[in-house]
């Protein structure tokens, strides 16, 4: 017999936010905030002056492809059980088909244009395999049906993060929400690709936490649910694993597949995540939700310029050429 969906899931599952009138309400997202404080400049030219740049890369593509074959996988799995995804699911061939056909949907918005060639894409492929292969092998100590419940993949916040901006509406999709229901609790969970892992510099990178803290607390806003009942976790996928033949025995990076990180979510924490966004939002747009004419500076660095897809432009920015 089947076990009754606990009533808070099916509230979610079935009543999902309004979504945007984007004739009245500009959208913002937490990659926009991120750009944004990375450089404003930057965040000018694509969101107030709309300058359309190819941003994909053969590291985006792959990163599609592991989201969409993991979170398909976990549909499966909750729906039915791990055994018939495992059954149901063969892997390679829906890896090799999704990877596919993300890269050929960004080759045609890149004017018919190659961003890689047949020996990268080979490699990432490979790479992929060994992830989802390791993941299914050991995904009982990362997700279990013991008591908990799949809430949804890509479940939606929509929702205005300023109650003095009711136009500017904040948009962003979870990429797996679970929930206990013996504990009472949710999990969070966004899904990272990543060479060699997260060491502590990008642990405690506080613009990478703020995605996860913002969740938190718009999912608590959009749901209803307290604060105190949501767990966050960052699950971060490693295309690239230690040897245990390396001679580099004292490397960092572990030779596990998967590494799981929960950053600090408390009232004060969730407060500089908040004041972040709201910050952004009071400089970029006036109480009309309309962009402001004001000066967006450039701030160049090598981290800022390395994956901006205007650092070559002299005639919009340039100031990337000194990272080059």
């Amino acid at each position: 017999m089947a076990k009754k969906v606990p009533s808070i899931v099916k509230e979610i599952r079935n009543n999902p936010p309004s979504p945007i009138n984007f004739a009245f309400q500009k959208n913002i997202s937490y990659s926009q905030m991120s750009i944004f404080r990375g450089c404003p400049h930057r965040w000018k030219l694509q969101y107030k002056d709309k300058i359309k740049r190819f941003t994909s890369s053969i590291h985006t593509v792959f990163g599609t492809a592991i989201h969409e074959v993991m979170q398909h996988y976990l549909d499966t799995a909750y729906e039915k059980s791990f055994a018939a995804a495992d059954r149901e699911i063969d892997i390679e061939e829906y890896f090799k088909e999704t990877f596919v056909n993300e890269y050929q949907s960004q080759y045609k918005k890149n004017n018919n244009e190659h961003f890689s060639d047949a020996s990268e894409m080979r490699e990432f492929f490979e790479d992929g395999l060994g992830i989802l292969n390791w993941f299914k092998k050991k995904r009982s100590g990362y997700f279990s049906k013991k008591n908990t419940w799949l809430v949804g993949c890509e479940v939606p916040v929509i929702l205005a993060p300023n109650k003095m901006y009711n136009n500017i509406i904040y948009m962003g999709y979870l990429d797996v929400v679970t929930y206990n229901e013996v504990t009472d609790t949710f999990k969070i969970i966004d899904i990272k690709t990543s060479t060699k892992g997260w060491n502590d510099y990008s642990k405690k990178d506080e613009n990478k936490q703020f995605q996860l803290l913002l969740y938190k607390q718009f999912f608590s806003e959009q749901y209803n649910i307290p604060l105190d009942k949501i767990e966050i976790e960052f699950f971060i996928v490693k295309r690239k694993v230690l040897d245990w033949d390396d001679e580099n025995l004292m490397s960092p990076y572990q030779s596990y597949r998967v590494q799981t990180f929960t950053p600090p979510s408390g009232k004060i924490k969730l407060n500089r995540a908040k004041t972040a966004m709201g910050s952004f939002i009071n400089e970029c747009f006036n109480s009309n939700g309309e962009i402001k004419e004001t000066i967006f500076p450039k701030t160049p660095s090598k981290w800022t310029c390395t994956f901006c897809p205007f650092k070559e432009d002299k005639e919009l920015c340039g100031a990337g050429l000194d990272f080059m």
